[in-house]
């Protein structure tokens, strides 16, 4: 049999064929001048654009471009919510908007089955669900309906004046993974320099409910009203193990500031205070860490109780869906938009 030879300088042209490596990228940080106007950095328009090939965020928002707006001085109410009520598709229930009354059994759910569209049409969640199905993989629909099927309000997360997005991205991706819907951010100084770490959330920050505070204070009056128990992360002699509770009672996980930890306020306005054993040299964990650990607990306390750790009525699922098929792609809203304009152009045509 005959063998080919190559020579150097075919070979040579051969391996010059072959694409070269890329030498790593160096990482980039957002500094910010007294007065400039904030921007999203190069990493996280490219990481964005990397999540929105996966199917996994539509490239627009960030956690630093959601998170980073300013409160607004009119209002007493949460802060920045121009991105994050855009963020959240469906119409929300006011805090004091108890159906049937805050007794017993009572859990949050902030979402009515109404969805704003086009013209000031009202659609339910399950018309918005029928409009929006034929226009989504059926694989992506299933990995939907299964995080649908696992989440909860009955367990929420309160971070508290970080100031490192490096450790809200990773704690946000952490209550997606685990199935926890409601996460709040206490936003105790606007002039904090932060970092955008989409590539830390993985896009999470898409698929949670994320509500933005101007004080602790204004935070725990709203989850106190919706029925949770306030659990600060402190190491004192009044501090309840983790493993101790129950965490079948609503309740927020507070973790604090990376330097300072919880602040005053907080421990004085919080129900109990809740520890994790330490084992080590060290007294602490890291609080993205910590964060993630306390709510891998809960869960696995939740399951262990109750069997489960989602827990939303038939009728709540529905809803959440809805809203989820109303994130996955910003195109996906004007498609129900137009539904909407055809079905108030077909009742005028009906009078």
């Amino acid at each position: 049999m005959a063998s080919r030879t190559l020579s150097f300088p075919s070979l040579a042209s051969a391996l010059a064929s072959f694409p070269r490596p890329r030498p790593p990228l160096s990482p980039l940080r957002l500094h910010l001048a007294p007065g400039s106007r904030i921007r999203a950095s190069p990493l996280s328009t490219a990481a964005a654009a990397a999540a929105a090939s996966d199917g996994d965020a539509d490239g627009v928002d960030t956690v630093e471009q959601l998170l980073i707006t300013k409160p607004r001085a009119s209002s007493s109410s949460s802060a920045g919510r121009g991105r994050i009520d855009r963020l959240m598709k469906l119409q929300r229930r006011a805090d004091g908007d108890f159906p049937g009354g805050a007794g017993a059994g009572w859990r949050w759910f902030p979402y009515l089955d109404a969805f704003r569209a086009a013209g000031g049409v009202e659609l339910s969640s399950r018309e918005v669900v029928e409009v929006l199905e034929p226009h989504i993989m059926e694989a992506r629909r299933g990995r939907i309906r299964r995080a649908v099927e696992n989440r909860s309000y009955s367990v929420c997360l309160v971070v508290e004046g970080l100031s490192d997005f490096g450790n809200v991205s990773a704690a946000f991706r952490s209550a997606d993974a685990l199935g926890v819907q409601s996460v709040h951010v206490i936003s105790c100084d606007d002039n904090k320099r932060y970092r955008d770490n989409r590539h830390v959330s993985m896009g999470a920050e898409k698929w949670l409910d994320i509500e933005l505070w101007n004080s602790t204070a204004e935070c725990f009056e709203a989850l106190k009203r919706r029925g949770y128990r306030i659990a600060t992360t402190y190491l004192g002699n009044d501090s309840v193990c983790v493993y101790d509770m129950d965490w079948s009672h609503p309740t927020a996980i507070v973790v604090g500031n990376e330097l300072m930890g919880i602040s005053d306020d907080a421990l004085k306005l919080s129900d109990l205070h809740c520890s994790v054993p330490m084992k080590g040299m060290v007294d602490s964990f890291n609080v993205s860490v910590a964060a993630g650990i306390l709510m891998h607990h809960a869960v696995c306390d939740r399951v262990s109780r109750l069997g489960h750790h989602g827990d939303l009525l038939p009728e709540e699922s529905r809803i959440l869906l809805a809203e989820f098929y109303l994130r996955h792609r910003e195109t996906t809203a004007g498609i129900v938009h137009e539904y909407a304009k055809r079905k108030a152009g077909n009742f005028m045509t009906k009078l």
